[in-house]
């Protein structure tokens, strides 16, 4: 009989792991509450930046293999062969492994805060580390922030539903392991916290800011002990902020507002043709990851997150970025390297929605600081051409927030990630006014984020409305009285008093033979025929019945309902499906919902 190798290494992890838990819940049993939060932020951190250094780490070791590969090519073959291995690698595991679907994008963790109280899938503790290691690592043109995020919210709601805490700290907890992510892809413990409230939580109280600190700070930590510096997104250089050049960087700041709506209009189209393609999803992989390659072919810089090609912008000789391009023996020409930094930010989005929407996972936050800096660089480099003298570098920097700020309507975050990856506020003040003037413009055009805007338009994730947000997490559907009385035309007025009599119900639809909804009576309405006997005999049901001012679709959005019952003034509002009445809806009962979903929310 074989003998299975794994079982005792298995059998090891599982009861090591048991005896951790059980050590978790003996610490819980003595506690207080709030200070098992602070010992759960911990752990939630260290989690968060562990995943973080194995995607990090594995993504980088893929970049430095494509490159020692393209200098014994000398042409960038294998840049062009990876990112189609790893996204038809991604469909495959994803197709056999994850059921066929995974959810991408931070717009489910908004979901699942505005929606399913707090509560994220098991399976995205590993899915997203998975796949995105197998697709950005490879090569394909996306961040791995994204599933970072995903995968500490993962961390952070799964902890708190192991341990049996309520919707308030599951929530917390969630935000927590965002946070951490973030600082520790960045070594950025504000930026974390920034993001997490401004992104993921938009409501919160000042007593969360602790928790959310502790976690951020741990895996900034644990990311700054474990991770290399080439590894890390950061610059050591000194940048000052000459105020001479201020009307350039209101210039930038623009430029980078109209820029974040091409991207995310872009971005959008593209992925809705992929959606709506009939391909299957080996193939749809296939078909998306050639024209990827054939995109990083020319412009190969796209290969991966492009934080290496930022730091070549960043440095005293931008040339280097056209090695191994077919440019390669123009890279003297400045022109030259103008156009084709230009072109490659225009580019971006085509290869990021294509290695998303064909198949393969990742996110957005690097490829906006990617197509920023290329903006940057280009705005001053052509001035600089023209006779101004603009600080290269500082622009390469500052356009990273504009972009990030536009796209992901962060300001905040965007202001205080670039300004801790740069090690220092110097240009603290082009920051303010490039990521505010980038926000502005974005938010005029494109009201929601667009990572969340078609969630939004559902009303299904959080918006900066706190009424909304509160809205968005009830569910009127398990709010509709189902066992009502209807009338018909035929009923008199005799019939309708007798079911005034016998129910406890004060506004009737009126329906045909099909149990359409033709009209409403209202009690309140019809009560002086009700105590005259000659109008009780004579009057027919038709007379008093009124048209609805308002109804209901049974699949309607509580803030949408509300909206009707504030333009109508009724209590009670018909429920309609497939045209039929299925029920009615009280105005009482959203309010109530309304108030105990406040209460919950409230963070102490």
């Amino acid at each position: 009989m074989p003998v299975n190798r794994k079982t005792p290494f298995k059998n090891f992890f599982r009861k090591n792991f048991r005896r951790l838990e059980g050590f978790i819940f003996y610490l819980k049993s003595f506690l207080s509450p709030r200070q098992f939060i602070y010992l759960a932020c911990f752990l939630v951190g260290v989690s968060s930046a562990l995943a973080v250094i194995v995607l990090k780490t594995f993504a980088h070791w893929v970049y430095v293999f494509a490159q020692y590969m393209d200098s014994i090519l000398h042409l960038p073959y294998s840049n062009s062969t990876l990112p189609i291995i790893g996204i038809v690698l991604t469909a495959f595991v994803v197709k056999k492994a994850l059921d066929g679907f995974i959810e991408k994008g931070t717009s489910q963790i908004m979901y699942a805060v505005a929606k399913k109280s707090g509560i994220m899938p098991k399976k995205q503790m590993y899915a997203q580390i998975i796949t995105s290691s197998l697709t950005v690592g490879m090569g394909g043109s996306a961040g791995l922030e994204s599933p970072i995020t995903i995968t500490g919210a993962a961390f952070g709601s799964n902890f708190a539903q192991n341990y049996r805490l309520s919707y308030k700290d599951r929530t917390l907890l969630l935000a927590c392991g965002v946070a951490a992510g973030i600082a520790a892809a960045f070594n950025a413990p504000i930026a974390g916290v920034l993001f997490a409230i401004e992104v993921v939580l938009m409501d919160v109280s000042i007593t969360a800011f602790i928790p959310i600190m502790i976690s951020s700070a741990t895996g900034a930590i644990v990311s700054a002990i474990l991770l290399k510096d080439e590894i890390l997104f950061t610059f050591s250089k000194q940048l000052n902020f000459d105020y001479h050049n201020l009307p350039f960087y209101i210039l930038l700041g623009v430029v980078s507002g109209f820029v974040s709506i091409n991207y995310a209009r872009t971005f959008r189209n593209i992925e809705h043709h992929f959606e709506k393609s009939r391909l299957k999803p080996i193939r749809k992989a296939l078909y998306g990851a050639f024209i990827l390659a054939i995109l990083i072919f020319f412009f190969p810089t796209l290969f991966g997150e492009g934080y290496e090609s930022i730091k070549m912008l960043a440095n005293t000789n931008p040339q280097q970025i056209l090695e191994n391009t077919v440019l390669q023996n123009f890279k003297d020409n400045i022109w030259i390297l103008l156009l084709f930094v230009g072109a490659t930010m225009f580019i971006k989005v085509y290869a990021t929605s294509i290695t998303i929407g064909s198949g393969g996972n990742g996110g957005n936050f690097a490829p906006s600081l990617f197509v920023g800096s290329y903006l940057g660089f280009v705005v001053a480099t052509f001035f600089n051409q023209v006779g101004f003298k603009l600080p290269v570098i500082n622009f390469t920097m500052v356009g990273m927030a504009g972009i990030l700020s536009g796209l992901f309507h962060a300001p905040l975050t965007a202001i205080f990630l670039i300004a801790e990856i740069t090690s220092g506020y110097s240009l603290m003040v082009p920051l303010m006014v490039v990521s505010s003037i980038s926000f502005a413009i974005s938010k005029r055009y494109e009201p929601y984020s667009f990572d969340i805007k078609n969630l939004a338009a559902k009303g299904d994730v959080f918006t900066d409305d706190r009424d909304r947000n509160i809205l968005s997490g009830i569910t009127p559907y398990n709010l509709i009285q189902t066992n009502i009385q209807t009338l018909k035309l035929s009923n008199s007025l005799e019939e309708l008093i007798q079911k005034l009599s016998n129910y406890n119900q004060s506004v009737f639809p009126v329906v045909n033979d099909k149990n359409e909804l033709i009209g409403m009576v209202n009690f309140e309405e019809i009560r002086p025929y009700l105590f005259n006997n000659y109008k009780v005999k004579f009057t027919p049901l038709q007379d008093i019945m009124r048209p609805p001012k308002e109804q209901v679709n049974y699949d309607e959005t509580a803030d949408s309902i509300m909206d009707k019952f504030d333009r109508s003034q009724e209590d009670f509002l018909p429920v309609l499906k497939n045209n039929q009445v299925i029920g009615l809806l009280s105005k009482t009962a959203i309010l109530e919902a309304y108030r105990v979903r406040l209460k919950n929310m409230i963070i102490e």
